[in-house]
């Protein structure tokens, strides 16, 4: 599902903020990605997401090697990809059952049916009652929980979150790990950074570990 090779990533002309990061996620798989503030994570997902491209190495997404994608055929690639990001990046004059539903009109769903899959897993994150509000209206727990409905809601092949649970209480915390869990068990492929330990403890999976830019051995958390 994905592959890195000997990949380095640097911003402009600065040092590497990767460096001969190697690992491959199988399909199926369900993984932690944790490591000090610093350390590469979120410089990691950009790479995953096809928002930058390494400044060396080989990277392969879905079975397709990006080193040799056409730009043309990347927002397909895209499309297959759910991203929490830690800044939320909710279209604010938008709905919440706008914003979730996004990915689904889209990719050229009846209406019927994304009024009825919105308002499903709107109630399973607790925000039934916030289907009408915009995002300024929510807190930031709220505006996260949207984010992941987002993030799901078109059952990706690859989901990425980045710190997915870091404004929530640790009951609606779990809450969400079981969709997360869910989602995995009926074939999504999902990578979680965090620095959640206690989380990693009750959700026990694969860990990928970076420190200072490079992958250490990781193990289970």
């Amino acid at each position: 599902m994905v592959r890195f090779d000997n990949v380095g990533m640097r911003y402009g002309v600065g040092q590497e903020v990767l460096r001969d990061v190697s690992f491959e996620l199988p399909r199926g798989s369900f993984t932690y990605l944790t490591g000090a503030s610093g350390a590469g994570k979120s410089s990691l997902l950009k790479l995953m997401f096809l928002a930058h491209r390494p400044s060396r190495g080989m990277i392969e997404i879905l079975g397709q090697d990006l080193s040799r994608l056409p730009r043309p055929a990347m927002p397909a690639l895209r499309r297959q990809i759910g991203v929490v990001y830690q800044d939320f990046r909710l279209i604010d004059h938008m709905s919440v059952f706008d914003n979730v539903a996004l990915p689904l009109r889209v990719a050229g769903n009846p209406e019927p049916d994304i009024r009825a899959h919105v308002e499903e897993l709107l109630g399973w994150v607790g925000l039934a009652d916030r289907i009408r509000a915009t995002p300024p209206e929510l807190s930031g727990g709220e505006q996260q929980r949207v984010a992941i409905a987002r993030a799901v809601i078109a059952r990706p092949r690859l989901l990425l979150a980045d710190e997915p649970t870091g404004s929530v209480d640790p009951d609606m915390g779990d809450r969400l790990m079981h969709l997360f869990l869910e989602l995995n068990r009926i074939g999504t492929t999902i990578l979680i950074a965090t620095h959640d330990i206690a989380m990693m403890e009750r959700h026990r999976a694969a860990v990928l570990r970076l420190v200072r830019g490079e992958l250490v051995l990781g193990g289970h958390g």
